[in-house]
């Protein structure tokens, strides 16, 4: 049975964080509940702009995290990784940085430094994936995938590949070690390529077409920088590319857990966000240079 279809999102109106991601907030904020996309928190689209070069690396300062995981997907330009844990990477078109944060951690982001100096076209996206209360206080890490390290599914009659990222897809594992069950797949279909898959009932599931147009199951058409988001009913998703795409899969099993998110943390209850902050102010989550 076919995985119906709930709507299509329009982007957002775009905001700045810090000075080098123009983003588009998908969820949590004007489309629904917190946990409509439960385990993923949040979604900032990053549009495809231009950056003029510039000797100052744009980005976000250093900033604290507690209680969830951020990844970052790059789809253009390069985005560099620094955190308190000793961790750092750079990441290009296609890669991912999955940095848990679990019981507190530093980190900053910013465009990589002979990208700056070139300036050009930038695309992301950045996710924060919940984790479980049991999980909340783990020991921070850091996964940087490069596409190498992507498990990849490729379709037949130079249709084009899947990267998976996280999960499984049609027998192939992706790269990323998760708490909780999920799939997320980069799609890459060249135009008249079409697939079929299918994602757990239970599973919330959402695609991002992040390059060109698609029609889903046959019945919808769905735009650049739009999100599709299914129904928790069905299991079978058809993707059809109208041109050549490039197209983000969001499937994961729900946290049923409460949630209360404050700033940079997220958490089960108020206490835990105060705790978070009295961390931060006495130097718990280590040092890391701005």
């Amino acid at each position: 049975m076919k995985k119906q279809i709930e709507k299509v999102l329009s982007p957002p109106p775009p905001h700045m964080v810090g000075d080098g991601f123009r983003v588009h907030n998908f969820f949590p904020g004007p489309y629904g509940e917190m946990t409509r996309m439960s385990p993923f928190f949040m979604m900032d689209y990053g549009a495809k702009i231009e950056f003029p070069a510039s000797e100052h690396q744009r980005g976000v300062g250093v900033h604290p995290h507690r209680g969830f995981e951020t990844v970052t997907i790059a789809y253009a330009g390069k985005v560099a990784h620094h955190d308190s844990a000793g961790n750092s990477g750079i990441i290009g078109e296609g890669e991912v940085q999955w940095m848990t944060a679990a019981s507190g951690i530093l980190h900053k982001e910013y465009h990589e430094k002979e990208f700056a100096r070139k300036g050009g076209a930038f695309q992301m996206v950045q996710l924060w994936v919940n984790l479980p209360a049991k999980d909340k206080m783990s020991k921070p890490k850091y996964q940087g995938i490069s596409v190498d390290q992507m498990g990849k599914y490729i379709l037949p009659d130079n249709g084009g590949r899947v990267d998976v990222i996280a999960g499984e897809f049609k027998g192939v594992k992706g790269a990323a070690s998760t708490f909780t069950p999920m799939h997320v797949y980069n799609l890459y279909l060249n135009k008249g390529a079409k697939i079929s898959f299918e994602l757990p009932e239970n599973f919330n599931t959402g695609l991002l077409v992040a390059e060109g147009e698609i029609k889903v199951n046959d019945e919808k058409n769905v735009p650049l920088d739009h999100f599709l988001l299914f129904k928790n009913s069905g299991t079978e998703i058809t993707v059809e590319a109208l041109s050549d795409v490039k197209v983000l899969v969001l499937s994961g099993e729900p946290i049923n857990e409460p949630i209360v998110a404050y700033g940079p943390f997220l958490m089960n209850t108020k206490e835990e966000i105060i705790q978070a902050y009295d961390d931060v102010n006495s130097g718990k989550f280590g040092v890391l240079e701005d």
